[in-house]
């Protein structure tokens, strides 16, 4: 391996970014795998606020990543041992103003998409690549693979984005509407701001010697003023605007081929984006693919990196290894109490021949019902206090849930406004809850959703009745006592409950929360994506009386994607019995 550290790549304004690369010691030129991104290629997958997820991975896995040292892995990146003994040079960048590189850090940005762009197309005409460049990362490493590829780099042949956020005002800052700032206190000053470039305490880059942050040693003041200030722009930016927009992808320009890698748990950031890319991008050559699992972990595992491996050889290489004729669907399907997951291939999102199905709220018992109720009925809740709980009948027979899922309520505030924070769950006849480990949260539900009473104004182009999509463009206030009819959007799910399994949705006004017995300590179900800023949801508004309204005027349902005759298939569905067992065609 001929390792190259720090090389210079130019960008169009003069200011050049810092790369480092792996690639094979041999003659001929060889694809590339790339990486740009802001949490510096110096700093080790093993070492600092990294270690705890390292220590998971490795105590979980203890064979991850079979003939590899693991000597130079970095957070949510390929490991270069294994991608350049497969033939394969591996370029990692640190993006504006971040690790090495120095400038105005200013995250997902215009300005960081363009660099993106700059890099991909230095790459492919390097003596040592082929000109065909991959994209390939999890989460930041996946977002800005859709940014870049809207602006169509010629060199750029393939990507998979690998559980990525897209829309960065629904999927990220805000969701409903409704600042997500816990996450953005915690990841932007950790993650980011811990390797600014010039930052004096950042962690050493044990490959160079030197510091991750670049040469440079730059005062508290300094650094202050050669970033944005990310999270005031989000909490002062309520409605979406252009600035939010300037950080999303243009669907109609994202024509590059795609593996599009969703994780079944991770509400509050990536899957919406992933399942979004692929039912509105305008590549020809696009796949979904769903799994279950912690946010890094399948990446990792032996199936996601064949997986990686098959699709970046038939792309990059031109190996003609079937996968043109692999359906554009692969989901991991779930059942309660159990790691084993079933892998069934589809051809279209939502699965065709799904069956939208209401489950009724009655207010008067708390119930879910199949049918809608015929009497009217009324019950409240303090706001960030309290919360509701609607039950379903035992199922009559195995059901399968798979795909997006929306509520419809009619609601009205003691207040001028009022947050809905939606949760669906799911009990065993015992009581036990069905619940699974999220991409953070060990403990997460089936589904999540949020919405602003107040944002509740729908697009007329672009909702549909499974999956409401709200404009966000303007707010309007609630007159207190009024009835409003509201549609909440929830993101996908994929269960298989049994026969006798319940049905359950927590409607709430603050951020989901579980008791838990043992230790008396909240359980969230939601890891760090909460949603608790004072200026975003000022006490004198957000901590009103909620009041939803149920019956034949006010028909309050659940819309479910009951998924029919799937499950006797056995031409594509295997039983894994761990998450590894998955037999998936290398080409």
């Amino acid at each position: 391996m001929i390792i190259e550290r720090d090389l210079p790549i130019p960008m169009d304004d003069g200011l050049q970014l810092r790369a480092d690369v792996y690639r094979p010691d041999l003659a001929g030129p060889v694809p590339v795998i790339m990486t740009m991104g802001p949490y510096g290629k110096g700093v080790r997958y093993q070492d600092h606020h990294y270690k705890p997820s390292w220590d998971w991975m490795t105590s979980r896995h203890p064979d991850l990543l079979p003939g590899s040292q693991r000597r130079w892995l970095t957070w949510e990146t390929v490991d270069p041992e294994i991608w350049v003994s497969w033939g394969y040079a591996v370029v990692r960048v640190d993006s504006r103003g971040a690790g090495r590189s120095p400038g105005f850090l200013d995250i997902l940005s215009e300005r960081e998409t363009l660099d993106y762009y700059h890099a991909i197309e230095w790459a492919g005409v390097q003596p040592w690549s082929t000109g065909k460049v991959g994209l390939n990362g999890i989460s930041y490493y996946a977002i800005n693979q859709w940014h870049v590829a809207a602006l169509q780099p010629p060199h750029l042949t393939a990507m998979i984005p690998w559980e990525g956020a897209a829309d960065t005002y629904r999927d990220f800052f805000r969701h409903g509407g409704i600042l997500s700032n816990k996450f953005l206190e915690n990841w932007y000053p950790r993650q980011v701001l811990s390797v600014q470039h010039g930052n004096p305490d950042a962690p050493p880059d044990i490959w160079l010697n030197e510091s991750s942050s670049g040469p440079e040693e730059l005062s508290k003041e300094q650094l202050a003023s050669n970033r944005l200030a990310t999270l005031a722009n989000a909490r002062a930016r309520e409605l979406e605007d252009e600035w939010y927009r300037r950080r999303s992808p243009d669907w109609s320009k994202v024509v590059t081929p795609f593996l599009s890698a969703a994780n079944w748990a991770g509400y509050g950031l990536h899957p919406r984006g992933n399942f979004s890319a692929f039912t509105n991008a305008a590549s020809e050559h696009k796949w979904l693919e769903a799994h279950p699992g912690r946010h890094e972990e399948w990446f990792y595992l032996e199936y996601g990196m064949k997986l990686q491996k098959r699709f970046f050889d038939f792309f990059l290489r031109g190996e003609q290894n079937g996968w043109d004729g692999e359906p554009r669907v692969w989901l991991h399907l779930r059942r309660p109490f159990t790691e084993a997951v079933q892998l069934r291939k589809e051809e279209a999102w939502p699965l065709a021949g799904t069956e939208w199905t209401k489950l009724y709220l009655d207010a008067g018992d708390r119930s879910l019902a199949w049918e809608p109720p015929a009497a009217k009925g009324v019950t409240s809740f303090a706001a960030t206090v309290d919360h509701l709980k609607w039950t379903s009948p035992p199922l009559e027979s195995e059901t399968e849930f798979t795909g997006p899922l929306a509520l419809k309520l009619f609601l009205s505030s003691s207040t001028v406004d009022a947050d809905v924070f939606v949760t669906l769950q799911a009990f065993a006849p015992d009581g036990h809850e069905v619940e699974f480990q999220g991409t953070v949260d060990p403990h997460t539900p089936l589904a999540q959703g949020w919405l602003r009473a107040s944002h509740r104004k729908l697009c007329a182009e672009r909702s549909t009745p499974y999956q409401p999509y709200h404009t966000h463009n303007e707010k309007q206030p609630l007159i207190p006592g009024q009835i409003y009819e509201l549609d909440v959007e929830i993101w996908p799910t994929c269960i298989v409950l049994p026969q006798g399994y319940r049905i359950a949705l927590d409607i709430r006004g603050s951020d989901f929360a579980r008791e838990n017995g043992d230790a008396g300590s909240p359980h969230r179900g939601s890891g760090p994506w909460l949603h608790d800023d004072v200026f975003d949801r000022p006490a004198m508004i957000f901590q009103g009386t909620t009041t939803l309204y149920t019956g034949p005027e006010h028909q309050s349902h659940l819309l479910l994607p009951i998924v029919p005759n799937r499950l006797s298939r056995e031409s594509d569905t295997k039983d894994l019995g761990s998450l590894t067992e998955l037999d998936v065609k290398a080409g």
